[in-house]
């Protein structure tokens, strides 16, 4: 095995472990990353949905007091505002969606499917749970989502909620007495959750990993090029030279030029050493033939 396949061998092996790391930390950091892009964004959207809630308790309702006496108007219940609010950008960004999941809804449309009545139970399991962040496949890739409880803290809710002969009869009319009943204070009765999807977070990370990656190769490919060519100036070459010369020195050729000198380095000393020894051996031998 020659110098410059041992040489190759242990630079493609050093490379290969390089590159495999290099792989690994920056795809777990990109990816990393995308989760907390999403994570931003969702909590961006859930933080603007508590905006809109307390918006219309503080500014809207007061406004539709004298209104709301004779006729249920629903713009001023906090849920409702925020969730029509998010399905229009849910109309242009489809992906993207805010859900007051509800085991027992006044509306139908705010009535938790099975993952969500799934968070809805582990709020209600343990109530010192205020947050939870998981992701979920969908049909349109991963989507990763933040719920928190919707529990009823301010008594004034249970006049709608608890029995339908205490609630608004104009309410009755628009959603009928079966739905949104039985309420207690202080029960989890829901879910906020918005819903945000990984998959363009995750394909910038991948074609940044990609980019990264043929960057990466293409700077241990030059360095591999550079090397073997400096190897083979540098080494390989005045060695096969003085290996050359010392053949024909040993059977009494002493035509061979001498090495000029190179400089300080390792390939000069020896280039040196060379020289001297030949010219001793060539005395020597002389020495014995007179």
């Amino acid at each position: 095995m020659g110098l410059r396949l041992k040489f190759n061998l242990v630079l493609l092996l050093v490379f290969a472990a390089g590159m495999g790391v290099s792989a690994y930390v920056s795809n777990r950091l990109l990816d990393e990353n995308a989760k907390q892009e999403t994570l931003r964004s969702a909590g961006l959207m859930m933080e603007s949905a508590l905006s809109v809630r307390g918006y219309t308790v503080k500014q809207v309702k007061p406004l539709l007091e004298s209104q709301l006496a004779t006729t249920f108007l629903p713009q001023t219940v906090p849920a409702y505002a925020a969730t029509e609010i998010f399905s229009a950008l849910h109309s242009k960004y489809p992906d993207f969606s805010y859900k007051e999941a509800t085991l027992n809804p006044t509306n139908p449309r705010d009535r938790a499917v099975d993952w969500e009545s799934d968070i809805v139970q582990k709020f209600r399991g343990d109530e010192r749970v205020t947050e939870l962040i998981g992701e979920r496949e969908t049909p349109t890739g991963r989507m990763l989502y933040i719920a928190r409880p919707i529990t009823i803290k301010d008594a004034a809710c249970l006049a709608c909620h608890s029995v339908p002969s205490a609630a608004p009869a104009s309410m009755i009319k628009i959603y009928g007495g079966n739905n949104g009943f039985g309420w207690k204070h202080m029960e989890t009765i829901g879910a906020q959750v918005v819903s945000v999807p990984m998959s363009v977070p995750l394909a910038n990370a991948q074609n940044t990993f990609k980019t990264f990656m043929l960057s990466l190769g293409g700077i241990f490919l030059a360095t591999f090029v550079v090397l073997n060519v400096m190897l083979s100036l540098l080494i390989i070459q005045p060695i096969s030279r003085m290996s050359a010369a010392a053949d024909k020195v040993s059977t009494g050729d002493f035509n061979v030029p001498e090495f000029a000198s190179s400089g300080g380095d390792e390939i000069g000393v020896l280039a040196n050493s060379f020289n001297r020894m030949r010219r001793s051996l060539q005395k020597a031998i002389k020495l014995i033939e007179s």
